[in-house]
């Protein structure tokens, strides 16, 4: 049986967790992240075209 991949926010806790951020930075990080997908209707960062800052 294989082993699904982590989501993209527990792998973010993940990461901040690792880098011994305060748990306070871990909320906002994610909570940022979650309203940054739900804005953008939940698309796929490839889907969503060349962001022109690049």
């Amino acid at each position: 049986m294989s082993q699904r991949p982590n989501k993209l926010l527990d792998r973010v806790r993940d990461a901040i967790q690792r880098k011994h951020y305060s748990y306070h930075t871990e909320r906002r990080y994610v909570e940022w992240i979650r309203r940054f997908i739900l804005f953008h209707d939940k698309k796929h960062p490839k889907s969503m075209g060349i962001t022109p800052y690049l």
